[in-house]
C-alpha cells in the first residue's frame, strides 16, 4: 500500500455457507464474515431467476445494516458481497432439499433433464453508495440416473443444504452429461468472475491488493 493512501474497505461475506466461503477465498483478499436473517422464500408468482437476484440484494442489504450497527464496526468503510442460488425446472424453482427423501425425489424428477442454476451477487460500499448487481446462469443437463447411483451419490455426498441436490465440486460431477456456463465458479455457488469485476468497481481490486501486500 502506498505511503499515505487511505487504508482499504472491509470486506464482508454475506452469507453462512462453506461453499461461497471457499470460493471467495479464492481471490486471496482478507474478510468477515456476516451471515443475513432473511427469509429465502420467494414471493408469489416470482420467477427463480428474479427470485436469485431479489435474495442476493436483500442478503446484501440486511448485512450492510446490521453491520453499521455493530459498535466495534461504526463508521468504518466496508464492502458487502451477498449472493443466492436458485435452481429452475420447467420454469419452477427446485431448493434445498435438506433430507434424503427429498434429495431422491429432486433428483429422480431432474434426470435427463434440463436444468437452471441462476447464481446471483450483490456488491455494496455504503460510504460510497455503491451497489451493483450480476448474475450467471449455468445450464446443466443431468445424465439419465439410475435410483441406485442417486442413492449412491447421496449417501456419499449428504448435499442436503445444496440447491437442486447438486454438489458439482464433489461426486455431484458423475450426474451430470453437459455444463453450459460464462464462469465455472457459478454452479458452486458464488461467480467469482463477476464478483471480481464488482469489487473492482466499487474500489476493492483483488490484484491491486495482493500487489501492496504481497505474501
Amino acid at each position: 500500500m502506498e505511503k499515505n493512501s487511505p487504508p482499504s474497505p472491509v470486506l464482508f461475506l454475506g452469507s453462512g455457507s462453506t461453499y461461497r466461503r471457499d470460493l471467495l477465498n479464492r481471490l486471496g483478499l482478507p474478510f468477515e464474515v456476516f451471515s443475513p436473517d432473511v427469509d429465502e422464500l420467494a414471493l408469489a408468482n416470482e420467477k427463480p431467476l428474479a427470485t436469485s437476484q431479489r435474495l442476493a440484494q436483500l442478503k446484501a442489504k440486511t448485512c450492510a445494516q446490521a453491520i453499521a450497527n455493530v459498535p466495534k464496526w461504526q463508521g468504518i468503510d466496508f464492502v458487502v458481497i451477498g449472493s443466492d442460488q436458485v435452481a429452475e425446472l420447467n420454469n419452477k424453482a427446485i431448493g434445498k432439499p435438506g433430507t434424503h427423501e427429498n434429495a431422491m425425489l429432486q433428483l429422480q424428477t431432474m434426470r435427463r433433464q434440463k436444468v437452471l442454476f441462476h447464481t446471483s451477487v450483490t456488491v455494496i460500499r455504503p460510504q460510497i453508495s455503491f451497489e451493483a448487481h450480476a448474475t450467471s446462469t449455468a445450464i446443466v443437463l443431468f445424465r439419465d440416473l439410475s435410483d441406485k447411483d442417486i442413492d449412491t451419490y447421496l449417501r456419499i455426498e449428504h448435499p442436503y443444504d445444496c440447491a437442486g441436490s447438486a454438489k458439482a465440486e464433489g461426486l455431484g460431477i458423475c450426474l451430470l452429461e453437459r455444463i453450459e456456463s460464462d464462469d465455472p465458479t457459478a454452479l458452486i455457488g458464488l461467480p467469482l468472475i463477476a464478483t471480481a469485476q464488482l469489487l473492482r468497481q466499487a474500489g476493492l481490486d483483488p490484484l491491486s491488493q495482493l500487489s501492496n501486500n504481497p505474501t
